[in-house]
């Protein structure tokens, strides 16, 4: 944990991090065919646990004590098993079907969550946590995207304002967006593969609470874009 971090910027991205378990929950009770109840408690219990589990593990110092790990042990233990979780729900049938039940609209709204996401990685750049380039002053304009998500949803899908094809361009260019910082934030990392940000490498991800960024924030944002491009396609 950052003791030196000023505490706003803590408290902010725990409460971030709340408003995207909440998206969870408005995703499954937006569904058009809603998850049962037990179901849905389920899957909250498992958020809980998986949040609980990275918090334990950035605690402990394993994100930051072995920098020299292929891969990176965030990414072993915290980015690869979401990954899993992805492709399992995108080849099962009832994955599928989960899926293309979701709200269009709230898979979109969830993309707000990258504006409080954008502000804190500037409170992390100006102390110090996180490199320049991580920032909309830098190489980050995933800030655009957020800001965009509630005009798309609203405007967009609510109202019918956007075709498909306009509502595929929004979702690929808001994807291309978060993979590019994706990228960045990787090679600025301490690791074998940082090739970024050596006098101010990106730290904050290796510690509690900010590893929930790559845990479980950026796989939840990662979801909603791959899940609004399969429904568009398909419909």
């Amino acid at each position: 944990m950052l003791a030196t971090l000023p505490l706003y910027l803590t408290i902010g991205f725990l409460l971030t991090t709340i408003m995207g378990v909440g998206m969870v929950f408005f995703l499954f009770n937006t569904a058009a065919k809603p998850i049962g109840k037990s179901s849905a408690r389920s899957v909250m219990v498992a958020i809980i646990l998986w949040l609980t589990l990275q918090a334990i593990l950035s605690l402990l110092g394993i994100y930051t004590d072995y920098p020299e790990s292929i891969p990176p042990k965030i990414i072993l233990f915290g980015v690869i098993p979401t990954l899993i979780l992805f492709v399992i729900l995108f080849i099962t049938r009832k994955g599928r079907l989960f899926i293309d039940s979701l709200s269009m609209q709230m898979l979109t709204y969830v993309h707000i969550i990258r504006i409080p996401v954008e502000l804190l990685l500037y409170g992390l750049f100006l102390n110090g946590t996180v490199p320049e380039l991580m920032t909309f002053e830098g190489r980050n304009f995933d800030i655009l995207a957020g800001i965009t998500a509630p005009l798309v949803g609203f405007f967009g899908i609510g109202q019918s304002r956007m075709g498909k094809f306009s509502l595929l361009a929004w979702n690929f260019t808001a994807l291309g967006l978060l993979l590019n910082i994706v990228i960045n934030a990787v090679l600025s990392a301490p690791s074998p593969f940082q090739q970024f940000g050596f006098d101010q490498p990106n730290i904050a991800i290796l510690n509690f609470p900010f590893s929930w960024l790559p845990t479980f924030i950026v796989p939840l944002v990662l979801f909603a874009y791959l899940a609004a491009i399969r429904k568009l396609i398909r419909h």
